[in-house]
């Protein structure tokens, strides 16, 4: 079942599970995993963070998810537009246009409106999903099928040569080419914006070029969002097969992180195989349940984050829901114990922000990129 402008409700819905991670779920988790023995250390609390360098937690696959699921609405939102007769000019306007506005938003998110402009960060999460699904979506328009399987091929063989084969010139004695000191991706971050980087003169993990296999992600989204459109497949078909394209994904991967590990700083090939193979299955579960299968109790909770995932990546940055989820439950905090107290300020923050996103919603209001 589609919603009136012909988007899959499971795509809004595998949104909204995606984001309630980063805006207070991962800490809910972590300080429930905190009243327990094992506390901050134990593997379910170790998930809702990011590894130091190389490996794969759950925490590493919010970025790439948001991604996929954004190169899946290019087959629904501008496959519409292409349908209805609207011209190439006008669809590629808005694709600029939706793709600088998001990353400008990065910017302003990584500290542009302090008027610093000599240390400012301009890569950014933001910036890349916008790069990446405006670059995705113009091969959409202007290429077939062939060269966009061929160009999201290459770009993982490609990617992976570079790094496997160029060493950074400053790269000290005995460092790899995939090692945080040695990678070429960041070296071309220090030589480019050296001050404008997540750690200035060392890392971008939203750097230049791994901006470049991003663009990957978002294919490979967008490939699925057209088998789901326009195969006739049953539903039920669809699901296994997505599954099925993810069982597969996790075997290359696990056979090419041999010579390739997972490193999502760098957005390594493996990371990208990985993270939509995890994406595939988080949509596969939502689009068999909401769209196959009918459910749609509990969906609202999902929606509303997933209608308005721009806004609540940004509020949190511009608004203090922490000093309400305190100024409303920190006397009862204070009654229990040290760890209780935790989870109960940090269930308080993810209820302020969602009631947020409620209010909103019901108010019709969506911030619309």
């Amino acid at each position: 079942m589609k919603e009136k402008n012909d988007r899959l409700l499971s795509i809004d819905a595998a949104r909204g599970f995606d984001m309630m991670f980063i805006m207070g779920m991962a800490g809910i988790i972590v300080a429930l995993c905190k009243l327990f023995p094992e506390g901050g250390d134990s593997w379910l609390a170790l998930q809702m963070s990011h590894v130091k360098w190389e490996g794969f937690r759950h925490h590493d696959t919010i970025f790439a998810l948001f991604l996929f699921l954004s190169g899946m609405t290019i087959p629904f939102s501008i496959g519409k537009k292409i349908s209805s007769g609207q011209s190439k000019s006008s669809i590629v306007l808005n694709i600029l246009r939706r793709g600088l506005t998001l990353f400008v938003l990065g910017m302003i998110y990584g500290g542009l409106l302090k008027l610093e402009f000599s240390s400012f960060r301009i890569p950014s999460v933001l910036g890349r999903i916008g790069v990446a699904w405006m670059i995705a979506a113009l091969l959409y328009v202007f290429t077939g099928k062939r060269f966009q399987w061929i160009t999201a091929g290459t770009i993982l063989v490609g990617y992976f040569i570079l790094l496997k084969f160029c060493i950074a010139p400053d790269a000290p004695a005995g460092a790899g080419t995939f090692s945080l000191e040695g990678n070429i991706a960041s070296y071309i971050d220090r030589l480019l914006i050296p001050n404008h980087i997540y750690k200035q003169g060392i890392y971008d993990p939203e750097g230049i070029v791994g901006t470049i296999p991003a663009v990957a992600t978002a294919l490979l989204g967008l490939f699925t969002g057209r088998y789901v459109k326009e195969s006739g497949d049953s539903g039920n078909r669809k699901t296994i097969v997505m599954l099925v394209a993810a069982a597969i994904m996790i075997v290359i991967t696990l056979i090419w992180s041999r010579w390739c590990p997972v490193i999502k700083a760098l957005w390594t090939s493996t990371f990208v195989l990985a993270a939509a193979a995890y994406s595939l299955v988080v949509f596969a579960i939502f689009y068999y349940l909401l769209d196959v299968r009918g459910c749609r109790k509990g969906v609202l909770f999902f929606q509303v984050i997933g209608l308005n995932s721009i806004t609540i990546y940004m509020a949190q940055r511009i608004f203090d829901f922490w000093g309400v989820s305190k100024f409303f439950l920190s006397g009862l905090s204070g009654l229990l114990p040290e760890s209780a107290g935790a989870l109960l300020l940090r269930i308080g923050y993810f209820a302020v922000s969602w009631l947020f996103l409620y209010f909103l919603y019901k108010k019709n209001v969506f911030l619309k990129v």
